[in-house]
């Protein structure tokens, strides 16, 4: 794998430019990066489990998670160390590389469901996974707990773009996402870090986005595009839905601009025909995530999945 020709000086002009390119030249070049850094029949599978489910004080339009909204979602406490133990055993066996914890809370709060955490992310990281966790702000201290434990990654999306961030969360700041981000680097733990396409951004925030995360140093080694994923009784339950190019497109920009990160196809991917995310695919996406959901909302089934990669001829990455 090379690291040469890796920038962090990327103007919004340049990724605007790029992002505006002609489809089928952008798809070259984002398959020619790619190809550049990884190898390219290979998928990271990575597995995402809820293990503290709603009542989130937040007030994200997309999530139904939020105690703002009224929702399908029940508010279910902490998992069991265990429990979360088995479950990643269990994905392991399936050919996943990586495992992800996500709670429902604004913050990380020091004290037993903290310690829970961790004690989770020893069990995880000791089965030889990759493991990640998604649990809101951080602050340096608890960043540095995390790493000591284990954790491979830490997932803090920035969403949008700072300008359009305003429409969509009110309860925190983009400058506090981050910060969260500034503490897991000093941490030494690996960012997964991207954002969410179809909450009624313009092309123009979207560029905002890409801006934002190529101008990172280092980038986010992880960067999970995602499509909404429309949830009756939040306030975007009645958005547009994205036209897949427009996913195509951004996944091409993210490969172009950060071409050493894992651009990993997310949320929303059962909206999505084979076609489409064979495009994806080709964009430079090389991770997905796999299980029948990711945290509250649909997912396409383990065994939908296989046949999908088999019929593209992909094959999962090894462990390691």
């Amino acid at each position: 794998m090379q690291t040469n020709g890796v920038r962090h000086d990327w103007t919004k002009d340049e990724v605007r430019t790029i992002y505006h390119s002609r489809l089928l030249d952008v798809l070259f070049r984002a398959q020619a990066a790619h190809q550049q850094y990884f190898e390219p029949g290979e998928v990271q599978l990575c597995q995402l489990l809820s293990i503290k489910t709603g009542g989130c004080p937040e007030d994200c339009a997309y999530c139904p998670q939020s105690a703002h909204y009224k929702t399908n979602v029940d508010r279910l406490d902490l998992l069991s160390v265990e429990e979360v133990v088995k479950t990643a055993r269990e994905a392991r066996e399936q050919g996943v590389s990586r495992f992800c914890l996500g709670a429902a809370w604004r913050q990380v709060s020091d004290g037993p469901e903290f310690d829970a955490v961790l004690e989770m992310v020893r069990g995880v990281s000791s089965l030889g996974l990759e493991v990640c966790c998604t649990l809101g702000m951080l602050t340096e201290s608890q960043a540095q707990r995390l790493a000591d434990a284990g954790l491979y990654a830490y997932n803090h999306n920035l969403d949008t773009s700072a300008d359009f961030y305003k429409q969509i969360i009110t309860t925190r700041k983009y400058e506090e996402r981050l910060r969260t981000l500034e503490h897991v680097r000093k941490a030494g733990v690996t960012v997964c870090c991207g954002g969410i396409l179809g909450m009624g951004e313009s092309d123009e925030d979207r560029v905002g986005l890409l801006h934002q995360l190529a101008t990172l140093q280092p980038h986010p080694e992880s960067v999970p595009i995602n499509v909404l994923v429309r949830v009756e009784g939040t306030p975007l339950a009645d958005a547009e839905s994205v036209d897949p190019l427009v996913l195509v497109r951004a996944i091409a920009t993210a490969r172009i601009l950060m071409p050493s990160s894992r651009v990993r196809l997310s949320a929303g991917r059962r909206s999505l025909s084979r076609e489409a995310i064979a495009l994806c695919f080709m964009a430079g996406a090389n991770s997905i995530f796999v299980g029948d959901k990711l945290l509250t909302t649909p997912n396409p089934t383990r065994s939908e999945d296989d046949v999908l990669l088999e019929e593209l001829d992909l094959k999962p990455m090894n462990h390691g």
